[in-house]
């Protein structure tokens, strides 16, 4: 543990790193606040399918991804048991989704925006702290 009174100090004294614990610290609470939105205003399967978009883009953008751990870490993560990921799976390919084992082909984006809904309160990226 760093010492309180150190960093105190240094908050006093370096004002770009102040800037930066004080970014750190409004975009972790960003984070928490939008992580709150999606688990109360979403359904498990319209989370499911927010992830899925996030995941093909940061894959690459080609309609297909991979979930990169096991079925049920990715349950957790979203807030639901393994077996309500399996029926949200299930739900979303009449929105245009497939799976097998790992491995998600969207196969009509567009059916699969709709049905999800990203929002910009919840699902933008993160801002970058500025540059002087």
């Amino acid at each position: 543990m760093i010492p309180a009174n150190l960093i105190r100090e240094l908050l006093a004294e370096d004002h770009d790193f102040m800037k930066a614990v004080v970014f750190e610290l409004a975009s972790a609470y960003r984070r928490t606040v939008k992580e709150l939105k999606n688990q109360k205003l979403r359904s498990g399967a319209e989370r499911l399918a927010n992830w899925l978009l996030r995941e093909e883009r940061s894959q690459g953008g080609e309609g297909r991804l991979t979930i990169p751990y096991e079925k049920r870490i990715l349950a957790a993560y979203l807030g639901m048991t393994a077996e309500n990921l399996s029926r949200g799976f299930s739900a979303l390919s009449a929105h245009g989704v497939n799976i097998k084992g790992l491995q998600v082909d969207i196969v009509d984006i567009g059916k699969l925006i709709d049905y999800a809904r990203p929002s910009p309160l919840i699902d933008d990226g993160e801002p970058r702290l500025p540059r002087d």
